[in-house]
Formats: C-alpha cells, structure tokens, sequence
C-alpha cells in the first residue's frame, strides 16, 4: 500500500508539451460592489451570467446577468440562502445551474445544484450526497443529456461525480464516482505557486458540447467529448489521458471559466482580491485543432505530445522535467498538502 506522499507522487502528472499561451484581452471591467467574489461564469447572448462565491451579504446572493460590458442589468434571487455557490453551467436547452457545492472544511452531509429554466422567476434546489464522505467542490459541468456533474477540489486526482439517480426536488439524490481527473503538472505563475496548479477552481462546456474544460488557479485543460453529449462521454473524455494545456498566469484568484458564445475562447474572471474594487473579465483564444498532451498516467516516463505553436505560445512555459519530479516529489507533496491545510483555515470559501 502506498504512503499517502509516494500516492500523492504518483498522480503528479508532468507536461512535456508547450502550453497554448497568447496574451489574454480584456473584454470589460466588472466594477459592481456586489460583484465581488465571482466564482461562476456562463455565456448568455450579447452578455453573461455570474454567481459569487458563497457571498456574506444578501446582495451578493443572487444570480446576475451582465451587460457585454460588464453592467449588470437585472438579478434573479434564490428561494432559499444557498450555502457556497462555486460554479455556474448552462445547460443545451439554455437551463442555468448553480452549483452549491462548496465545503472547505468537509462538513456539509449534502451538497446541492440550483436549477433556473428559461423564463423561470427563481431557481429550484436539488440536493446531493457523496458516497465516500464529504468534499470540497467548485467545478460544474451539465451534460448535452442536463445531467450534472461534479468535479471535486481535492487535489492532484479530483473526484468526478454523477447522480446515481434522476434529480429530485423532494428527496436528496446519491452521487457515484464516474471518474477522475488527474491534473497534470505545470509550472505556470499563479499567486498560489504549487499548490494553486493542483486543485480543479471551475469547468465550462462549450456551446455545442463538443468540449469541456477544466481549470486550476494558473491553466485549463480541454477536452474532446464524443458526439451524443451524455454524462458518460463527459467523464470518458476527462478520463481518456489527453488534454490541451491553455495557460492562465498571474490571474488574481481565477476560479470562472467560460467558454465564449461561439466557442472560440476561454472567458475567465477572477475574484476580486486585496481590497480591489474592480476586476477585469479576459479572453483567452483557442487555437484551432491543436494536438493534444499527456493529461493522465501513472507512468513517470509516459510520453506526452507537443501543441502545434504560434510566436507567441512558444514563449510560454513547459512542463517540469521528470529528474526534478523525482528528486523532490516527496516534498512538494508534503508542501502542497500543508498549503492546502492551512489555505482551508484561513479561506472561508
């Protein structure tokens, strides 16, 4: 049986391939008051639809639709006070979800998703339970099918979770674990260093369902979903071992993402942090067709291969060499778990 560090060692994933890195533009600036922890992100038309993270004020408590330039127009309130919102979906017949799925200190015995159909005047509440005890979650995905799916933010490996059983408004659902996500090592610039890069902080869909992504505080990852758009192909395509590497550096404290109306980008808005009182919404361009890198193995030779890239990708960073993985796995897993342990203290959300 592996030592909780040689396990954790053995989900560390390295990323030969260079990043696709192109210099994010800034599409608008949020700089309502109430607006202040965004964690949540969806398209909607010309605008958008934010939620933030586990607001303290009532005001912060809703769901809110944003102007192209970042004004908000109009509000929808829950029914109920949720408990941390984390991330935000839209669904393929324009349902928005709301993922309650928040935990820092793992205590919640269900977690919950908000759902608001088209033309609805408040969301309703469908709750959740793990099969494996709690967990910490801000990432979530709606299937092509409305199934909803969860991606925990343990770290190195995060959990993939689906409802065992239909949605049901008037009795808590089972969720099993479809899958799992191992996050492959990079060294992008984050204000959390290592440990920013080895926990999943949000997911978006692209509008036809082709793709999905996942993000940590410094990259997202992307991936290929088969044609069908079912909860299945989801969890395969996170599963499958490749993803293409979109570099996120130096973002405030990026937990949304994304996807642009038409697809062809990444959206991402971070919190706002250090007494901030604005922060920018970015675009971050896809490339097209690029190839796709090593994004899962347990093998520490396992071969990866590298994005096509522009000028400009190539002067992003790559991954960190296996020799050093090696030589000091035993400690960066041990800094990254203790940085876990004392940023869930000191971080409500």
């Amino acid at each position: 049986m592996l030592s909780a560090g040689a396990a954790l060692i053995a989900v560390m994933v390295p990323m030969t391939g260079v990043p696709v890195v192109a210099a994010p533009e800034t599409l608008c600036r949020v700089k309502d008051d109430r607006l202040v922890e965004i964690s949540g992100l969806v398209t909607d038309g010309d605008g958008y639809v934010a939620v933030n993270d586990g607001a303290d004020k009532e005001s912060g408590r809703k769901i809110f639709y944003l102007s192209g330039k970042c004004k908000v127009t109009r509000t929808v309130s829950f029914p109920s006070q949720p408990q941390d919102t984390e991330d935000m979906a839209r669904g393929a017949d324009g349902t928005l979800w709301i993922g309650d799925i928040g935990d820092n200190d793992r205590n919640r015995e269900t977690v919950g998703v908000w759902r608001l159909a088209p033309g609805a005047k408040s969301p309703t509440l469908f709750r959740l339970s793990y099969p494996d005890g709690a967990h910490d979650a801000e990432a979530l995905l709606v299937a092509g099918d409305g199934t909803p799916i969860v991606v925990t933010k343990d770290p190195l490996a995060a959990g993939v979770y689906v409802p065992a059983k239909p949605l049901n408004a008037s009795a808590t659902v089972p969720l099993r674990r479809a899958g799992d996500f191992r996050i492959p090592v990079t060294n992008t610039d984050n204000p959390y260093g290592l440990k920013g890069r080895f926990v999943v902080t949000g997911a978006a869909a692209s509008p036809d369902g082709s793709k999905v992504a996942l993000r940590t505080y410094a990259d997202a990852f992307e991936f290929d979903v088969e044609p069908g758009g079912t909860a299945d192909a989801v969890v395969r395509a996170i599963g499958a071992g490749s993803a293409r590497r979109i570099a996120l550096p130096d973002e405030p404290q990026g937990e949304s993402i994304a996807y642009s109306a038409d697809g062809t980008a990444l959206l991402s808005i971070s919190e706002m942090t250090d007494g901030a009182d604005d922060v920018d919404m970015l675009r971050y361009p896809l490339p097209d067709a690029p190839a796709a890198v090593a994004a899962s193995s347990t093998s520490p030779g396992a071969g990866t291969k590298k994005n096509r890239t522009s000028a400009a990708e190539a002067a992003g960073e790559g991954g960190l060499p296996v020799g050093a993985l090696a030589a000091g796995g035993a400690l960066i897993a041990a800094a990254l778990l203790l940085g876990l342990v004392i940023a869930r203290r000191r971080r409500s959300r």
